[in-house]
């Protein structure tokens, strides 16, 4: 699959003409509707460090950067932010006890992990490196509202005011959460564009929850058909990315016949290849605007076939003629 290069930020090959059969559309939120670099990427890193220093007790971490996010999510296994976190962790704690350079270790780790996620990362370090400990200290995943992990990010991401709306319980911080970072890319005039074409055919399948995107895109959200999306945090871990279900659920709710699946990760472009293998046929568009390195990304999802990536969300009237 080779992607010409329509105009500046369209990156297509529609030799088949499908594009102009779509009948509905949804959409991925991170780094799609939003763009988390400055939010969820960032607390990424700040949770790793807390658990490094206080559980681990290690000083000297790296820095999770953004090569290092990219890297654990071009495997197909790190959709969910906090899975990433904590891949991150036990595998700093492994390259400390082997003495290893940490990033060239991390991307070790990387490079042997799959779609499976944390569970290839786990059978890699333990295949070298007795982790026992740290993975009893984090006992992750668990419950999600008692878990230590999935405690700190969310106090983090979402600031004591919001984090005691959501969960009821106190924060360990008393700084702004993150979540206030978020860089809201949707607008009203891209939505009405696409509402002349798909009419109520738009919805989400994301592994945010419902009440932390409608924090962030506010009134915007009511726009989708909020039946017919999926807020996977609020779901059972089994539904989470990459298991089409939640993907399939909305297409079928929507009735659509050919539907364009919006997202950013390699998870997105393998859910829309399994929903289309279950016979719910859908066209992946990658967005790759967002990402600290577009051109690599651009050229994973090439690399798999995808037909068409767009550097924002904003191109899309261009790429459906609805302009």
């Amino acid at each position: 699959m080779t992607l010409i290069k329509k105009s500046e930020g369209i990156y297509i090959d529609d030799s088949d003409n499908v594009l102009n059969e779509i009948d509905g559309i949804i959409f991925d939120c991170d780094g799609v509707l939003i763009d988390v670099s400055k939010s969820y990427d960032l607390t990424i890193l700040k949770t790793t460090r807390y658990f490094l220093e206080n559980f681990a007790k290690i000083d000297d971490s790296i820095d999770i950067d953004f090569k290092i996010i990219d890297g654990f999510k071009s495997t197909g296994g790190f959709n969910d932010e906090v899975d990433l976190t904590y891949a991150a962790i036990i595998s700093i704690v492994a390259a400390k006890k082997l003495e290893k350079d940490q990033t060239n270790f991390i991307f070790d780790v990387i490079n042997n992990a799959d779609s499976s996620g944390i569970l290839s990362v786990e059978k890699y370090l333990e295949n070298q490196v007795d982790i026992s400990d740290i993975k009893k200290q984090l006992s992750y995943p668990g419950e999600h509202h008692k878990n230590p992990l999935y405690q700190i990010f969310d106090q983090l991401f979402y600031g004591p005011e919001l984090y005691q709306k959501l969960f009821g319980n106190s924060s360990k911080f008393s700084e702004p959460g993150l979540i206030e970072q978020d860089d809201v890319i949707l607008n009203n005039s891209l939505l009405e564009k696409l509402q002349k074409k798909f009419d109520t055919k738009i919805a989400i399948v994301t592994g945010r929850g419902k009440e932390s995107i409608s924090y962030s895109l506010k009134t915007l959200l009511q726009k989708f058909d909020l039946k017919n999306s999926v807020f996977l945090e609020d779901e059972s871990r089994e539904l989470a990315k990459p298991n089409p279900q939640p993907l399939i659920n909305s297409i079928k709710g929507m009735n659509c016949v050919l539907t364009l699946y919006v997202g950013d990760s390699m998870e997105d472009f393998i859910i829309a290849k399994k929903v289309t293998e279950f016979g719910c046929k859908t066209i992946f568009c990658g967005i790759i605007g967002t990402s600290k390195n577009p051109q690599e990304k651009l050229e994973l999802f090439q690399r798999n076939g995808a037909i068409l990536v767009l550097d924002s969300i904003n191109l899309l009237p261009n790429v459906l003629n609805l302009e």
